[in-house]
């Protein structure tokens, strides 16, 4: 599955820097001064499974095979980026690709590093953000609702269904507000669809702090913590300095005796990428065999035809059967023959609901 998570925010935030620190296959240009991420960069980054591991230890395959998220760094937002401001048509555009958006956020001090805005304010930052998205969506809104109204007279309920829901976006998004505050049902979003709107998109906030509040947050990181309560939004407070340079290191043993130093249990870096996935409503499912123990992504209420479809189309056409163990279950025998020994084993039809850990086997005819 092709699912891209966009790194926004003002210039000088920790964009580039975050994405150096996640991406596996490529390395974003880091300098002090604006727009120095012209085209976005993208790479494909690991989502850090225990599971994989521990289901690979069972059955010692001739490979491991991780599921990826595609992230993509934007060049950062201007205020007035809405109207063209800082190349920002060109940066919005590429937002509006992507499936979800990683906001970061300045929460620390330094004055060696450029920042137009004044002084440091978190919340005003985000604002800014929110508000040159606002805008771009409330234009591409009331474009398409003057095209709805036009075709009101033809007295077709749909339209008039449709009419009613671009009105309540639009104004949604004059009060201020973000699309995905407005608790729009799955119906109401076809209305809405065709837009790819900016607002709607699911947003984690990156908290990028100093190093001395890395673990405890300071009164910024707080401070925007508190303004995004309403939005079922998380924060990930993180020093983007220090992940980059673990992620650089070659060596696990390097790695570790730096987060030693450091008193962190693991890179905060896998818990902004663990945040990212779950934000999707994705889930993960497993095949385990002697050639490759790999992780599938699908989405949340997915049936076993469409999660084998992530793996061969031909494997959704010709569904019979899929056969299913259940992570705990696979990791308390040890084994697909032990599980089917002991009856853990079971065949499910066209209508099962994938459950996030299954390790799965599919049966099928083409």
């Amino acid at each position: 599955m092709g699912l891209k998570a966009g790194i926004v925010g003002l210039p000088n935030v920790g964009k580039s820097t975050l994405f150096n620190a996640v991406s596996s296959s490529a390395k974003a240009q880091a300098s002090n001064y604006r727009f120095c991420t012209i085209e976005p960069n993208t790479g494909l980054v690991d989502v850090p499974d225990e599971r994989l591991q521990k289901l690979s230890e069972l059955v010692v395959p001739e490979r491991i095979v991780p599921t990826q998220i595609e992230i993509v760094d934007i060049a950062g937002l201007v205020k007035g980026a809405s109207k063209g401001e800082g190349l920002g048509n060109k940066f919005l555009a590429n937002i509006r690709e992507v499936d979800a958006i990683v906001h970061v956020i300045r929460c620390f001090e330094d004055e060696n590093i450029l920042r137009d805005e004044g002084a440091i304010n978190p919340v005003s930052d985000k604002e800014i953000i929110d508000t040159e998205l606002q805008l771009k969506d409330l234009e591409s809104v009331e474009k398409k609702l003057q095209r709805t109204e036009k075709m009101l007279r033809t007295g077709d309920a749909k339209t008039k269904a449709e009419y009613e829901v671009l009105k309540k976006c639009f104004e949604h998004l004059e009060k201020g507000k973000n699309i995905r505050e407005l608790g729009l049902s799955k119906e109401d979003k076809t209305a809405i669809a065709d837009l790819f709107l900016l607002t709607d998109k699911p947003v984690l906030y990156v908290a990028n702090v100093d190093e001395a509040s890395m673990h405890t947050g300071n009164a910024y990181s707080q401070a925007l913590q508190k303004s995004v309560e309403g939005e079922d939004a998380q924060v990930v407070v993180m020093n983007n300095s220090i992940e980059a340079q673990i992620a650089e290191m070659d060596s696990a043993e390097d790695r570790q005796l730096f987060m030693e130093e450091y008193k962190m249990k693991e890179p905060a870096l896998n818990k902004l990428i663990t945040s990212s996935y779950k934000l999707l409503n994705l889930l993960t499912y497993f095949t385990a065999g002697v050639q490759e123990v790999r992780a599938w992504t699908i989405h949340e209420g997915w049936k076993a035809p469409q999660a084998a479809s992530v793996i061969h189309t031909d494997f959704e056409k010709g569904f019979i059967k899929a056969e299913v163990i259940a992570y705990n279950d696979f990791v308390q025998y040890g084994s697909e023959a032990a599980c089917r020994d002991n009856g853990r084993l079971r065949i499910e039809g066209k209508e099962y609901l994938v459950k996030d850990g299954d390790v799965m086997h599919f049966r099928f005819n083409v």
